[in-house]
């Protein structure tokens, strides 16, 4: 695995087992790379609650039981749509924190007119955070590792602005 991609897990994993909290996941183009990577940190059990590839209409009503109603005004590979599946599957799985990710990996863009490396990815929890990368590379999996190095990174953000603390 990446060594960013660890070492992103390992500070999550740190904090969260020292606040004695937990996460659930919600990524797509990542294609899983954020829940493995925080299962690869031994006691991934303490924090890590669940996660779903949601990459399909199919898997965001049989995972989170979210139907396209639910999204009116709305599309996916969007900080509104990122912070929507952050905050679903956080009270799915009943969790401190939700994180979320949805973009294009590549080597081509999305239906929605993003090009390859565009992603949308947001946090759910006491200090919630959203954000878009843009890498302007088409090679699939060098986005699907920066995608979930990012992520972690976002909520490793989320988890210090919450004043920095153990709970």
């Amino acid at each position: 695995m990446d060594p960013d991609l660890i070492a992103a897990a390992q500070a999550v994993a740190a904090l969260l087992t020292a606040r004695k909290e937990t996460v659930a996941i919600a990524e797509s183009s990542a294609g899983g790379l954020i829940s493995a990577a925080l299962l690869s940190v031994p006691g991934a059990s303490s924090y890590y609650l669940g996660g779903g590839v949601i990459y399909t209409g199919r898997a965001l009503k049989g995972l989170l039981h979210v139907d396209r109603a639910s999204l009116e005004g709305m599309r996916s590979s969007s900080e509104p749509y990122a912070q929507f599946l952050a905050d679903t599957v956080r009270s799915t799985l009943r969790a401190d924190w939700g994180l979320s990710e949805t973009g294009a990996a590549g080597p081509t863009g999305n239906i929605y007119g993003d090009d390859a490396g565009h992603t949308c990815m947001a946090v759910s929890g006491a200090a919630s955070q959203v954000s878009t990368l843009e890498t302007a590379d088409t090679d699939r999996r060098a986005n699907m590792v920066r995608f979930a190095v990012t992520a972690l990174r976002l909520l490793e953000t989320a988890l210090l602005a919450d004043n920095g603390r153990p709970r």
